[in-house]
Order: structure tokens, then sequence, then C-alpha cells
């Protein structure tokens, strides 16, 4: 018996599409592995809950690849499940070869062992990057058309269609303060001012037994998101468009511009030693690009 890791994945945009749900997935294939695969048992399930399977930064995906010595067999729903990408499925492929390691769709014939059998998977790879290519510029148009048209007000504030970061979350459709989190976050912004480094930062709160939203531990890739987010200074972000949100924003304009001045400072190189400022004026807010050694006021 071959032993199956069973990869399941689910984007954000998917997570309210019929049989696109961790649970249909995970049922789908614990059925296959049941009733049609009977070469295999399951060694685990790895879940990625609101991922993009455009790149390899998903927890789930590492953790499997990681574990990759203790399994036979990768096997997922569709091919799209696991990559959109043709780069790094071919880069996947090329690391389960090497580990004679086997890869089986549950929806979908193919061979991978036959020269043909592997052109039918590239070339399934390559329509299905193109496909999440054309969805992302038919988002990306919708997204800013929203961003342009979207005004929030002091009675109820509406994000751009995603789900709110660390710090906020929902209740009837409306953007709404997390007190807990955003102590959090307050804490974060004053000590980055206080010159810590984001390492320093991580290790802090991982030792005050804090965690993510996500129940995983801080680092400098989850703490740089905090920091230049402008949704903790009162504004949501699409493609460089601000708009104005009424929830309570842990941080001020003024701090929010201080730690993204700060970042751009400690750049080594000269390209990053410029930062996107938050300039209000007439009621209005845009971000402004400013080199580190000509910040004006804002």
């Amino acid at each position: 018996m071959m032993k199956a890791a069973l990869y399941i994945r689910v984007s954000t945009e998917e997570q309210a599409m019929e049989g696109y749900s961790l649970d249909a997935q995970e049922k789908k294939l614990l059925a296959y592995c049941q009733d049609v695969a009977d070469d295999v048992e399951v060694y685990d399930i790895y879940r990625d809950d609101g991922y993009s399977g455009r790149n390899t930064n998903r927890p789930a995906y590492r953790k499997m690849m990681e574990d990759i010595d203790e399994w036979d067999i990768l096997v997922v729903l569709k091919m799209d499940r696991i990559h959109r990408n043709f780069r790094n499925f071919i880069m996947m492929m090329d690391d389960l070869n090497r580990k004679h390691k086997d890869f089986r769709s549950a929806t979908e014939e193919f061979d991978t062992t036959t020269a043909m059998g592997r052109f039918v998977i590239n070339l399934l790879q390559g329509i299905a990057q193109l496909e999440s290519e054309q969805n992302g510029e038919r988002t990306r148009f919708v997204m800013e058309e929203k961003a342009v048209k979207l005004k929030n007000t002091e009675a109820e504030s509406r994000t751009l269609g995603f789900n709110p970061p660390y710090g906020f979350g929902l209740s009837e459709g409306l953007l709404m303060a997390v007190p807990e989190e955003q102590d959090v976050v307050r804490r974060i912004y004053s000590e980055y001012l206080e010159n810590k480094s984001l390492a320093q930062l991580a290790d802090g709160l991982n030792r005050d037994g804090l965690r993510t939203r996500r129940g995983t531990r801080w680092d400098k890739d989850n703490l740089s998101t905090i920091l230049h987010n402008p949704i903790y200074a009162g504004y949501l972000k699409w493609s460089g468009i601000l708009c104005k949100h009424y929830a309570t924003a842990p941080v001020s304009v003024m701090t929010f511009n201080e730690v993204q001045t700060l970042a751009a400072s400690r750049s080594r190189n000269p390209k990053g030693r410029k930062a996107d400022l938050i300039r209000e004026e007439d009621g209005k807010a845009e971000l402004v690009l400013s080199n580190v050694d000509e910040f004006g006021d804002f």
C-alpha cells in the first residue's frame, strides 16, 4: 500500500463556490481513496484555507513538501488545486520525480510515467495558468472600479470584498474593530518606532504567547504586512486607491507615516529608500511615493 498525501486548497474568491469548499474536497478525496484507489492509504490531509494557487506561500503546502519522505503519492481533486502557475507546477513535479513520488488527480486521467502523459499534464497546467491570469485581470478591473465608487460613512463601513485582516472583523457585512487584536497592532507600531527590528518584534510577541489569527507564530513577513497596510490608519487600499473607512483604527495617519518613513530609512538598497505615505487634503486622501530624504509634511 502506498501512503498518500491528500492536498486540498481553496482561495478566498472560491470559498463561497459550491464544490470548492475544503470539506467538499476532502470528502471526495477520501471517497476516491476508499472506492477507486484501493492501492493507497491516507498518510495525512493538508488543508490550505484562503490561499491562492499562484504561488507556493501556503503553510500546508510547505508542510506537505517538508514531509515528502514520509509519503509515496500526492493526490489532489484537480490539478488546479495544487498549482495555478506553470513554472511552480513543473518545479514540484521535478521534486516528486527526484524523490520517486507519484502524483495523481482524482478527477483527471493521465499517466506521469509516459512522455505523452507528461505532455498532457503540462498542457493542462498551461491552460490553468491562462485561466487564472485572465480571472486575475477581470478581478483587478472590477475591484478598481469598486474602489473608485466605494463611499463609506460614519454609520457603516464596507470592505472591498476581501476578508478583513488582523485587527478587524465583519458584523453583518460591515467592517468592525477587534479590540484585543488592535491592542497587539498598537504594540507592533509602537515598538517598531522604538527602533526594534522585525525579528525583535516577532520574538517578543511569540515569547508572550501571542499568535496571529491563524494561530501561527509571528514572523518578519506577517509583521511587515501589518506595518505597511493603511487599513490600520483608517484607509482601505486597492491598486494605489485609498477609501476611507470608519471602523476604529488602531493608529493615526501620522503614526502610520512615521513607520513608513522609518522602514524606508532602514533599507540598504537606494531603490528601497522610498515610502508610500498617506496625504490627506480637502477631505480626500492619496498615497504619495516619497524618497526618504525628501519627506515633506503630511
